[in-house]
């Protein structure tokens, strides 16, 4: 089988750093045009309480690795506590949601195939050094599920209120 990309090595201090309007820091480690489209990798850095409303993917499986803190993953009607170390894998087209717990949490979100990077970038803005953290905005969030069609909102977040 040919090799369709080039190797890449690459450091988290050199990753693209972008402020998600959804809430969080995300550093893009490998980008979908480095992985012949076949893949997005971040690093999801996110704040403690944060919520993300009930959402599917339609074309790409979503994988999280928990690095540090901890998530309730609500996924399809079920609730799951996912821990450091600990490892979920979505299918396309599955709702699902996360709340971050008390600590917080970093974890590696992978997008295969690749797809969805379109949605990120317009969902975000580049992270700034000295410049603090944008605001959270979902309708920004919405509009870029609707521009892109990688992501569907199909309900609010689905835990209950602290």
């Amino acid at each position: 089988m040919p090799i369709t990309t080039a190797a890449l090595v690459r450091n988290a201090d050199e990753a693209e750093r972008r402020w998600f309007y959804g809430g969080g820091l995300h550093s893009w480690l490998v980008r979908e045009s480095e992985a012949g489209d076949g893949f997005l990798l971040f690093e999801d850095t996110v704040d403690p309480g944060k919520r993300t409303p009930l959402h599917t993917h339609p074309a790409a499986d979503e994988t999280f690795y928990l690095l540090g803190g901890s998530i309730l993953l609500h996924i399809d009607g079920v609730e799951y506590e996912v821990r450091t170390g600990g490892v979920a894998v979505i299918p396309r087209g599955v709702p699902h949601a996360f709340l971050a717990q008390a600590e917080g949490a970093r974890m590696l979100c992978l997008h295969t195939p690749g797809g969805g990077e379109d949605f990120y970038r317009t969902a975000s803005e580049p992270a700034v050094p000295g410049q603090p953290a944008v605001a959270v905005d979902f309708d920004r969030v919405r509009q870029a599920a609707a521009s892109t069609g990688s992501m569907t909102i199909v309900g609010p977040p689905p835990f209950r209120a602290a």
